[in-house]
C-alpha cells in the first residue's frame, strides 16, 4: 500500500471545532438517510466532535455505532456529546481507518464525512472501509471540492485565500479538490456499484455569513492553518491578517453569498 499518512491540514483550534460541530446528519449526510434503519451496525470514521455520530446513532438505534478518530482529544469530545444526548448504542475510540481494530465484515454500514480529502491514500482508505463492511453493505463518503466553492462579492483576498489552501492541503499530502475524485477513488478500490451524487452548503443569511466568515478568519490567523502557511514559506503574518480581513469584508456584505459543493458516494460492499 503506498503511504497514507498525510498532515491534517486543519488542526484542532477552536475555530475548526466550532465549524465541525455545526455539522449534523441532515446538513451534512443527507445522502446516507434513506440507506439507514433501525438495528444496522455503523462505524463513522473520522468523527470529529461526534455530531453527526450522534444523529446516525439515533436513526439505527438500538444497533451498535463505532465512532473513530485519530486525535485523542476530538474523541473525548465525540464522547461528551453522545453522553449529553444519552445514546447508549455508541462506542467511541481512537482508531485509524488504515489499521481498523475490527473484523473484517463487521459493519452494515461505513461511514467518512470529510476525511478522505486529508489522506494522502484514499483509494487504500476506500479499500479498507470496504473491508470492514458486510456483504451489500454500504460505504458511504462526502467530501468538499474546494475548487468549485464560488462567492459572492467577488473579495480579492479570498480568491488568495483559496490558492493558499490548495497549496497548504497538497503540501500535506490531502487532496483539497476531492469532491470529484470520489466515484474514481471507488472504483480503484474495487467498488463495482457505487451511486455518485453532490451536494451544496450555502451561506447567505446575515447569520450564517457572520459564523462562516468569522470562523475562516479565525481559523486563517490562529488555527494549524496559519502555523503551517509560516513555517512553509507560503504566506506572511500580515498576508494572513488581509485574508482574514477579506472574511470580514465578505461577512458584512449584505448580498454575501458563499457555495461550498460536495461530491458524495454510496458504495455497495
Amino acid at each position: 500500500m503506498p503511504v497514507s499518512r498525510a498532515v491534517y491540514t486543519h488542526g484542532h483550534h477552536e475555530s475548526v471545532i466550532r465549524s465541525h460541530a455545526w455539522r449534523t446528519a441532515a446538513n451534512s449526510a443527507a445522502y446516507l438517510l434513506p440507506h439507514l434503519r433501525s438495528g444496522m451496525s455503523l462505524l463513522d470514521v473520522g468523527c470529529g466532535p461526534g455530531t453527526i455520530t450522534a444523529d446516525l446513532a439515533a436513526l439505527v438505534a438500538p444497533g451498535p455505532v463505532t465512532a473513530i478518530d485519530t486525535a485523542e482529544g476530538i474523541v473525548a469530545q465525540a464522547k461528551e456529546t453522545v453522553a449529553a444526548q444519552s445514546l447508549a448504542n455508541v462506542t467511541c475510540e481512537v482508531g485509524d481507518v488504515y489499521d481498523l481494530a475490527y473484523p473484517e465484515r463487521s459493519f452494515d454500514v461505513v461511514h467518512a464525512h470529510q476525511m478522505l480529502q486529508h489522506v494522502a491514500d484514499p483509494v487504500g482508505a476506500l479499500a479498507a472501509m470496504r473491508a470492514a463492511c458486510k456483504p451489500g453493505g454500504v460505504v458511504a463518503a462526502r467530501d468538499t471540492d474546494y475548487a468549485t466553492f464560488t462567492w459572492y462579492p467577488e473579495v480579492p483576498a479570498l480568491a488568495e485565500w483559496l490558492e493558499l489552501y490548495h497549496r497548504l492541503a497538497r503540501a500535506n499530502g490531502g487532496e483539497p479538490d476531492a469532491g470529484r475524485r470520489l466515484l474514481s477513488w471507488a472504483r480503484s478500490a474495487g467498488f463495482t456499484d457505487v451511486t455518485a451524487t453532490a451536494s451544496v452548503w450555502c451561506f447567505a443569511t446575515p447569520d450564517d455569513r457572520a459564523w462562516w466568515s468569522g470562523l475562516w478568519a479565525d481559523r486563517v490567523t490562529g488555527s494549524t492553518i496559519a502555523d503551517q502557511a509560516i513555517a512553509y514559506g507560503f504566506a506572511t503574518r500580515a498576508d494572513l491578517e488581509r485574508i482574514a480581513d477579506g472574511w470580514r469584508e465578505w461577512g458584512t456584505a449584505d448580498d454575501g453569498w458563499f457555495s461550498v459543493l460536495h461530491g458524495e458516494i454510496i458504495c455497495r460492499a
